[in-house]
């Protein structure tokens, strides 16, 4: 039985293949989080008017239905918005 040698192979010029650069972690890592940052930024601006538009609806009903009056929405508006400040 013959031994087999391993013959090294020719070097091609030019790059080598089969290698990729690679970014460094933290640049990978980055552009994911802003990836993801701005998919969750394309699906707030589709849900926003929605949410808004149904909200509109909803005071439209308890206006219609009376089930309250203009200065009840203005007074519950305002409280919302003295809550998130």
């Amino acid at each position: 039985m013959s031994i087999k040698r391993i013959v090294p192979r020719k070097r091609v010029e030019g790059r080598a293949v089969g290698r990729v650069k690679k970014k460094p972690a933290a640049k990978r890592e980055d552009s994911g989080l802003s990836r993801r940052l701005q998919d969750l930024r394309e699906q707030v601006d589709i849900v926003l008017p929605e949410m808004a538009a149904r909200i509109a609806a909803l005071e439209h009903l308890l206006l219609e239905k009376q089930l309250c009056t203009r200065k009840d929405l203005i007074d519950a508006r305002q409280f919302v918005r003295m809550q998130e400040a």
